[in-house]
């Protein structure tokens, strides 16, 4: 456990990226409400993902962390919950055929509702207001009233979240999860999308497995594992005196856990060693994520990795690498010789859509060909270091939106205010997701040596 540590003790340190509430009494009510309130994760779900992210850092493993930029009141329904957790299960498929190795779920899901902003106002046609900061702190409607600060959305939150995890548990223990399920919906996807001849024979290798495993006895009826999986929470620790409400003290082990959700991270804006966010996530339990920008040094990391991660514990630390395509071979191989010379144990993962943002007219974007070009690199960049390239951190949607350009569906900038729905950035949307999984896939079974798909076009 850390030293000098209680979970009110971020209160003493400089803090950024937060609201400025009008009623200090309203907020202090509602924290202590919610600190009554019974806790949305159980340390033991916690400790089970610590666990299994242990092996992806000893390269047993691959972690697929996706879900929403940012969860909204408006977008919220059972619809939403299950197609999202639905590309998941059929993206984590695809990946464990071409990596040949189990894949960890971390769904962005039941607590993603709140984001960092660059600046904390914006102005439109001469009226200046406070940034809208995601449905946990303000409103979108670019209002007066809509963005002032509102401690009461917290309890909203939690409400939202409770009920989201609740139907997440449903769908992953209760069959929905049935592997051969998964992939005849990803046979689907491969007859419905355009370049099926690419993907059409890495989907005929899976399901020849499934037919032989079925021929061997193991089936869904046989085999619960088969009907089940596991899938856990995360979101960026941001508002932490949310954070702070649900934090408890394991009965078991005598530790703390931040029982808001399986998994939290610490933003790219929010990582100072001396600040409050890094002072919060050393003293729980949890696995901690760590994003890490162009601005990243090696001598900042391997601090970072100390206060967060002292004893050295697989699993316990996962670097979220941001860099941008085309910046990745210059900004990742010092981080990854740092960490390896120190013998610091972490997950390496990739986000590809934070650093490829661009505008579009009105809208934000990102462009396919950007978001897998990191992947790719990032893949490359660990190929070259001889270490693990451990997982993929994308923001993502089931629904049919258009918000991120190209893909095989070819969504262009003018298609964009067709179905541009996200409160904060763009997400890739169900197609989008799956292609990038079969595409990750092709290149994780070429590196095993065992090409089975066509050439690209």
């Amino acid at each position: 456990m850390a030293t000098n540590w209680t979970p009110d003790s971020w209160r003493a340190k400089p803090i950024s990226q937060v609201p400025e509430y009008p009623d200090a009494a309203h907020v202090a009510a509602v924290e202590s409400q919610l600190a009554k309130y019974p806790p949305l994760v159980f340390a033991g779900e916690a400790r089970n993902l610590r666990a299994q992210l242990a092996k992806v850092a000893e390269g047993k493993g691959f972690l697929l962390q996706g879900g929403d930029c940012a969860e909204s009141f408006a977008e919220f329904s059972a619809n939403t919950i299950r197609d999202t957790f639905r590309v998941m299960l059929q993206m984590a498929v695809v990946l464990t055929y071409g990596a040949a190795l189990p894949v960890v779920k971390v769904g962005r899901m039941a607590g993603q509702f709140a984001k960092p902003r660059s600046a904390p106002s914006e102005t439109i046609d001469g009226m200046e207001l406070p940034s809208y900061r995601g449905d946990m702190v303000n409103g979108m409607d670019f209002t007066p009233a809509a963005r002032i600060p509102d401690p009461e959305r917290l309890m909203a939150v939690y409400n939202q979240s409770a009920s989201t995890l609740n139907l997440l548990r449903a769908f992953a223990q209760g069959g929905y999860a049935d592997l051969t399920k998964v992939h005849q919906w990803n046979l689907d996807f491969v007859e419905g999308s355009p370049p099926a001849e690419r993907y059409r024979a890495f989907a005929d290798r899976i399901a020849e497995t499934l037919e032989f495993m079925q021929a061997c006895g193991i089936t869904p009826e046989a085999v619960p594992q088969m009907r089940e999986t596991d899938f856990y929470t995360s979101h960026e620790a941001l508002l932490l005196n949310y954070e702070q409400a649900l934090t408890r003290v394991d009965s078991t082990t005598g530790r703390w856990y931040d029982c808001s959700a399986h998994m939290l991270w610490i933003g790219d804006r929010t990582r100072d060693p001396n600040g409050a966010h890094v002072d919060f996530l050393r003293g729980v339990s949890n696995p901690i994520g760590l994003k890490a920008g162009p601005s990243m040094t090696p001598d900042g990391l391997i601090e970072l990795c100390d206060l967060l991660n002292p004893l050295n514990e697989a699993g316990r630390l996962t670097i979220i690498v941001r860099m941008g395509a085309g910046k990745v071979e210059a900004g990742l191989p010092s981080l990854i010789r740092a960490v390896e010379r120190e013998g610091k144990k972490v997950v390496w993962s990739c986000d590809p859509m934070h650093g490829n943002t661009q505008k579009a007219g009105n809208f934000k974007t990102r462009d396919f060909k950007n978001i897998l070009s990191e992947v790719t690199e990032f893949f490359a960049v660990h190929r070259a270091e001889g270490t693990h390239a451990g997982g993929v951190h994308f923001e993502m949607t089931g629904a049919d939106v258009t918000e991120c350009i190209g893909g095989a569906q070819a969504i262009t900038e003018a298609g964009l205010g067709d179905r541009y729905h996200t409160h904060c950035d763009p997400r890739l949307n169900a197609n989008q997701a799956l292609e990038l999984a079969f595409l990750i896939a092709e290149a994780l079974k070429h590196e095993r040596g065992q090409t089975v798909v066509a050439p690209a076009a």
